[in-house]
């Protein structure tokens, strides 16, 4: 008995060397993957990019802008078209006081002259095919990407893991029926 345990406990040890010398296999070189979050980064994100949403809510000035809000580790992305640099400023200064706000990364951009009903319309159906899109591509992260469409101009913006990924949402936003441009306001995680 005392011997079978010995030859247990040696081959099991064998065995463990092996697997992690990986059979003498050269190791594969690695991938820069990007900085994974804890589950509690992600809900102080979650709670961060609410709480940034209910105080433009609450802001009179802002409530009525088109904006999107997404946060990554603190820092808040702030996207969507708005109508002069004044409500940029505005929106920026009433982000920067909400609590958890590390950092603002600014991508509103300014709207031009005014929509039409019918461009509305044409908007929220090139917004939908571009999401369909994205969607449908399994390289791309389509969660991680906000569409906003104003006259035809898509803007792209949110946190996706690197540039492959950026590329590739580019490339299938510019080929969907409509799109008359594409705005890129996507940032890499850090």
């Amino acid at each position: 008995m005392k011997n079978r345990l010995g030859y247990w406990v040696l081959g099991s040890a064998a065995a463990a060397v092996l697997v992690l010398s990986g059979c003498g296999k050269a190791p594969e070189p690695a991938v820069a993957a990007p900085p994974k979050t804890t589950i509690g980064t992600e809900i102080d994100d979650s709670v961060v990019t609410t709480a940034v949403k209910s105080a433009f809510l609450a802001d009179a000035e802002v409530k009525s802008f088109d904006l999107k809000v997404e946060t990554r580790k603190g820092e808040v992305q702030l996207s969507g078209f708005v109508d002069s640099q004044a409500q940029v400023d505005r929106a920026i200064m009433v982000a920067r006081g909400v609590s958890g706000v590390k950092a603002i990364d600014n991508k509103l951009a300014l709207k031009g002259a005014p929509t039409t009903v019918g461009n509305k319309l044409d908007d929220s159906v090139v917004t939908t095919k571009v999401k369909s899109a994205l969607l449908a591509d399994t390289s791309v992260k389509s969660f991680d990407i906000a569409v906003l469409t104003r006259k035809g101009e898509v803007q792209l913006s949110g946190f996706v893991d690197n540039q492959g990924q950026i590329d590739r949402a580019l490339e299938v936003t510019r080929a969907v029926e409509g799109v008359a441009s594409v705005a890129n306001d996507m940032s890499i995680k850090k």
